[in-house]
């Protein structure tokens, strides 16, 4: 699963995704699920908006905290996702993400980079959902897929990380259902990294740099 990740590198995502960024973007270093997060979907040409991260599919009758992962395997089969996979895709920018490997002091944390620290976009989902008040929220998950040979010591899935040359035909709505399904692979296409990082990331209220450093050893 991926159950929280970052986007702090605000220079690069300008650079490398030139849409219209919202006033209020700020560096985010510990996202969790049920809060904002920035993705681009294709709107009559790229827009960046934010979304809330944990799915609700159009026909669930409460507010609750959402589906936030998907699993590629099956995305196209689900009732809950079938209809998102099909017709509304987008990308969820993050420049790293964090799983949690079970050793002796505790759960340690890692952040899982690209070798060149870039913000990259996954592979998403968005839905709107109407309240029964009739108030209408944007909803996103990620796509997961088996872990690559980097996250595998650490985690048996990971987030799907779309390489560059396939994001517009992962937005394009003409894009086949069978073609997308081919997409949703363990990342390849270039070096990531493994660092463990400060267990301060394990309470989402911790969202500062100081999360990144190195674990203290006891």
């Amino acid at each position: 699963m991926c159950g929280r990740f970052s986007l702090f590198n605000i220079a690069h995502l300008t650079e490398a995704y030139p849409y219209d960024l919202p006033e209020d973007a700020q560096p985010r270093y510990n996202i969790a699920p049920s809060q904002s997060i920035l993705a681009v979907i294709d709107d009559q040409g790229h827009k960046m908006r934010y979304f809330r991260w944990g799915l609700l599919p159009f026909w669930m009758k409460q507010m609750s905290a959402g589906l936030i992962n998907a699993r590629g395997e099956t995305v196209d089969q689900k009732p809950s996702f079938r209809r998102s996979f099909a017709d509304r895709r987008c990308l969820i920018l993050a420049d790293g993400f964090y799983e949690w490997r079970k050793e002796k002091q505790g759960k340690q944390p890692y952040r899982f980079t690209l070798t060149e620290r870039k913000v990259f976009a996954f592979a998403g989902l968005w839905e709107p959902w109407t309240s029964p008040d009739g108030d209408t929220i944007d909803t996103c998950a990620i796509i997961t897929t088996e872990s690559n040979e980097v996250v595998r010591p650490v985690h048996d899935r990971m987030p799907v990380i779309l390489p560059r040359a396939l994001e517009d035909v992962w937005l394009d709505d003409e894009t086949a259902v069978g073609t997308l399904k081919q997409y949703l692979v363990p990342y390849t296409e270039g070096p990531m990294e493994a660092d463990p990082v400060s267990r301060r990331v394990n309470s989402p209220m911790n969202d500062a740099p100081d999360i990144l450093q190195p674990p203290v050893e006891y």
